[in-house]
């Protein structure tokens, strides 16, 4: 039986041995609830309640007599401006360029779709509309699914990270909690629930340079946050745990498995129902990543504005929210970067194979394997459309190639042509084709075949002939590769495409269209020249005697061009010529100007041809429209001049249309016939150029309203080859382009101008003309 409490002795008597107690009564104490046994329990107990009553009594006082008067004004959340880019568009409000350290597009919480909201709920605080800033229900919830083993849960709600993100560091402290704590009730306090989910949603962090998710949509998706799907919001949402951990441009199967997991806390928590989580989780996900994030690729206009902007502006450009749109068109745009890589691939194609880009050791181990691979592919990234791969197997007519998605492609018969000699047993080693070999793939009409990576270069642009604006640009094959702008920097001897020129000056000289000009072999002494004799010849090596002179353009023919520049002189043609804005010190007064032995970047052709398209306006290129600040306010606007309005006239109006018309002969019997006959227009007009061993090769063309080049050649001049022109080459890609820029145009008949009229069958002017002109050259 116990003892009444009366008995009891005292503390210190209590577990002092009795010697005199008879055993039964000590077996019955030693079963007693209220003796020894249980007392150091109750003692640790109450030791720790008092020790944890300290430690709290303590965390308050800091809390409230130390951290609380400290605590940062929150009027950055309350006036929210944050860093945002120097974003660059097209015509048509297309983004293809954003340059700043963070990369972040602010937009309203009523403009983020109701997916990508439940989505950050759903794994990162599905208690944000319930609680007051601390979710104590949450951090009960994360502790207990920590310590049974089950996925890692935390217990930061998003109010404590908007805190953490704008005022303290990432240390992980017991102070940085406690301010983390007082910052979220201050906040809470301050602004709606939804603000901070709008600021939380427009700051957070989310890798590849992204903050917010309506940029992390255009990097990893390359779409506008509103257009992304169920399944790409879960994949976004997963980022701000771990943005590098969960990346999906480097981490896919990692990022994968933490989608579906939020995809499942989505259905379970009804943001969506079961039959859009099926669909969802079935989706085949399209990563880009940054570098890869625009839907146009205009790398090279993009990176022109931004080169402009820092001299002016300086660094402010990266962090302001300056929008500059261009005159850049997407859909001209799209087809000139299409027109080029076809051209380069085509012509890469049809030469040799120079081998592998690399190689590696295949383990026998299948994970190790399949590891070795994805880490060689990384190092060899994709090109747009040309894709890297790793060979898995080879035989003489067939073999196996690993892509960067995991797919095993087979490649067979035709689509191993270029790789022909790579496979027989006297290539030398680092060119021939073995497993492990990282080689390149295209697809062409669903079929893939062997490619390479191309070391010939090219460039493209085209503008408006009526205001000088920039519609299409494209520097280079690859800007990921090769920044060299090849447009605006690459200063290439025009070739042929330069005759034009020189036949408008000999046509301001009395010569007309019908003057009949020998073309036979000439040879020119070293008096003349200034230097060493000179016998030039035609590109064909043939001669056909007297002809007219607009046949002589239309077949090029150099003999007839350098027995013109001999009639009218070098002196007078190299001042002519600035006329179209060509730098005299370019083209020295000498014969071989008439064959283009000068230099041009193709953006100096474009405007020098666009004086044959508009009529004999200078018009000069120009590539912003306009530029705005973050607010919408316009801080530049272009006013170009117009043709026929403010532009200045350069070209006589008689000269001009006799030059279109010489011109059109080129693409109706000459060189360029193939032009008129794939586009079916009649509207259309320009001129080849092939320089000495093939190092360049042109083609200029327009329309009334459109001028384009196209260029090709080498960045260290090398010969294309025997027998690869510009008509084979850059016309090609000229109308691949024009049938994308002039589809819907109405053809447009050019009206005759005062003071022409038509002699012999064909155009004359008389004022040029004294005493009928020039009837005939030897």
């Amino acid at each position: 039986m116990a003892l009444p409490p009366k008995d009891k002795p005292p503390l210190n008597q209590r577990f002092n041995r009795q010697p005199d107690r008879r055993p039964g009564q000590q077996r019955a104490e030693r079963f007693s609830p209220n003796k020894s046994g249980s007392n150091p329990l109750i003692k640790a107990m109450l030791v720790i309640g008092v020790f944890f009553a300290v430690i709290f009594t303590l965390m308050l006082g800091y809390a409230f007599l130390i951290a609380k008067p400290n605590l940062p004004k929150i009027s950055a959340l309350v006036d929210y401006n944050p860093k945002t880019p120097l974003r660059i568009y097209t015509a048509d409000k297309v983004l293809i360029g954003e340059f700043g350290e963070e990369r972040r597009k602010v937009i309203p919480l009523n403009e983020i779709p109701m997916s990508m909201r439940n989505a950050v709920l759903a794994i990162e605080d599905d208690r944000f509309y319930s609680h007051g800033g601390v979710d104590y229900v949450g951090i009960l919830r994360a502790t207990l699914t920590n310590l049974r083993g089950n996925l890692s849960q935390g217990a930061s709600t998003i109010t404590m990270q908007v805190a953490r993100n704008f005022f303290l560091s990432n240390e992980k402290t017991f102070s940085r909690k406690i301010y983390e704590v007082l910052l979220a009730w201050e906040i809470e306090s301050q602004l709606s629930k939804d603000k901070i989910l709008e600021i939380y949603m427009n700051q957070i962090f989310l890798g590849q340079r992204a903050y917010g998710f309506s940029s992390a949509a255009q990097i990893y998706f390359g779409k506008d946050l509103k257009d992304i799907t169920i399944a790409e919001s879960a994949m976004l949402a997963g980022l701000p745990k771990a943005p590098s951990a969960y990346n999906p441009v480097s981490n896919f199967r990692r990022a994968k498995i933490r989608q579906e997991y939020i995809l499942q806390r989505m259905r379970d928590l009804s943001y969506i129902t079961p039959e859009q989580y099926q669909i969802a989780m079935a989706e085949e996900l399209h990563i880009r990543g940054l570098g890869n994030e625009f839907s146009t690729r205009a790398d090279f206009p993009a990176e022109m504005v931004r080169q402009l902007l820092i001299t002016q502006y300086g660094e402010a450009i990266y962090s302001q929210g300056i929008d500059v749109y261009t005159t850049i068109l997407k859909a001209d745009q799209d087809a000139a970067y299409k027109a080029v890589r076809r051209g380069i691939f085509e012509y890469d194609l049809r030469h040799a194979y120079r081998g592998p880009e690399g190689f590696i050791d295949l383990p026998e181990d299948t994970v190790k394997r399949q590891r070795a691979i994805d880490e060689a592919l990384l190092a060899y990234p994709q090109l747009d459309d040309l894709q890297s791969g790793v060979v898995l197997d080879i035989k003489p007519k067939e073999m196996q190639v690993m892509i960067s998605t995991g797919d095993t492609i087979t490649i067979k018969g035709e689509s191993m042509k270029l790789a022909a000699a790579a496979l027989t047993d006297s290539t030398q080693p680092k060119k021939r084709l073995r497993p492990g070999a990282i080689v390149r793939l295209l697809s062409d009409g669903g079929v893939w075949k062997l490619a390479q990576l191309p070391q010939v270069e090219a460039a493209f642009v085209s503008m408006n002939a009526e205001t000088g604006a920039i519609l299409s640009l494209v520097g280079g094959f690859d800007f990921r590769r090769n920044k060299f702008n090849h447009v605006t920097q690459a200063q290439r001897q025009p070739g042929s495409s330069f005759k034009p020129f020189i036949y408008a000056a000999a046509i301001e000289k009395g010569f007309s269209p019908s003057t009949m000009v020998n073309d036979a072999p000439l040879s020119i002494g070293g008096l003349e020249t200034g230097s060493q004799a000179w016998e030039p010849k035609n590109y064909d090596g043939k001669y056909e005697g007297l002809m007219r002179l607009r046949t002589a353009l239309a077949k090029s023919k150099n003999l007839v061009s350098v027995r013109l520049i001999r009639t009218i002189g070098p002196s007078y043609a190299q001042d002519y010529i600035q006329r179209f804005g060509f730098e005299a010190e370019k083209h020295p007064p000498y014969l071989t100007m008439a064959l283009g032995a000068g230099s041009v970047t193709p953006l100096q052709m474009a405007s020098a041809y666009s004086v044959f398209a508009n009529g004999g306006y200078r018009v000069d290129p120009y590539l912003i429209n306009k530029m705005t600040d973050s607010k919408g306010a316009v801080l530049f606007e272009a006013k170009p001049t117009h043709a026929r309005e403010d532009a200045p006239r350069v070209l006589d109006a008689r000269t001009s249309f006799v030059m279109d018309s010489m011109l059109q002969e080129v693409t109706k019997t000459g060189t360029a016939a193939s032009a008129r006959a794939k586009l079916g227009r009649n509207d259309i007009a320009g001129k080849t150029g092939t320089t000495n061993d093939s190092h360049d090769a042109w083609f200029a063309g327009y329309n009334p309203k459109v001028v384009a080049i196209a260029w090709i050649g080498f960045d260290k001049p090398a010969s294309l080859g025997d027998r690869e022109t510009g008509g084979g080459l850059a016309l090609p890609m000229w109308i691949s382009y024009m049938s994308t820029a002039l589809r819907d145009e109405p053809q447009q008949a050019r009206e005759v101008p005062a003071g022409v009229t038509q002699v012999d069958g064909d155009w004359f002017i008389p004022e040029f003309s004294n005493n009928g002109g020039v009837r005939e050259l030897q």
